[in-house]
């Protein structure tokens, strides 16, 4: 039987060509070389036996109570969500407002550039002139009744008809006292 092996596995061994179809293939069983009458038959494939998982037994642990930490920690993730969104809200409310309050702004501010102009207009020196030489109760002044001031000397005060009095040490005091107090009130 070893032997026979040994010839199949070197008769295969061999390339044989198809010269491009398979027409040409020799068949996959022929009789043996030696003369033999012995024909091969292909041999049925054994499958290996699969083996059937066993799951491990495992001890299932009974439900115990429910830990104080987990509820307050479960609480306390609920406020803080709650908390997250009502100031989601209040975020948004305040958005609108200055969404509004800055469309109010703007509508202010242009207001403001008009009503400037109107000021300007009604305070304008050429026109106030024109109005009121209008009706003769206000005259150009003449050459005479302008007057200069010259105001290039330093200021000076001087005190006239004053006494100087020589108080005494406790008058100075009280007196420097008394212009502390008023510089403070």
């Amino acid at each position: 039987m070893a032997s026979a092996t040994a010839q199949r596995r070197s008769r295969y061994s061999q390339p044989r060509g198809t010269y491009g179809n398979l027409a040409y293939a020799q068949p996959a069983a022929r009789p043996l070389e030696r003369g033999g009458a012995e024909v091969l038959r292909p041999q049925p494939k054994v499958r290996p036996r699969e083996r059937a998982l066993t799951r491990p037994k495992v001890r299932v642990r009974e439900a115990g109570q429910i830990s104080v930490f987990a509820v307050v920690g479960f609480l306390a993730v609920g406020v803080f969500a709650v908390l997250l969104m009502l100031s989601t809200v209040q975020l948004t409310m305040v958005s609108d407002e200055v969404v509004s309050l800055r469309s109010q702004l703007s509508s202010l501010q242009s207001e403001e550039a008009k009503l400037m102009a109107q000021y300007e207009l009604a305070f304008d020196p050429s026109t106030i002139e024109e109005r009121v030489t209008a009706d003769g109760s206000m005259v150009k002044p003449a050459a005479g009744q302008i007057y200069t001031l010259d105001l290039s000397e330093s200021d000076s005060v001087v005190y006239y008809d004053q006494e100087s009095t020589g108080g005494s040490l406790l008058d100075t005091v009280r007196d420097m006292i008394d212009g502390a107090l008023s510089y403070f009130r």
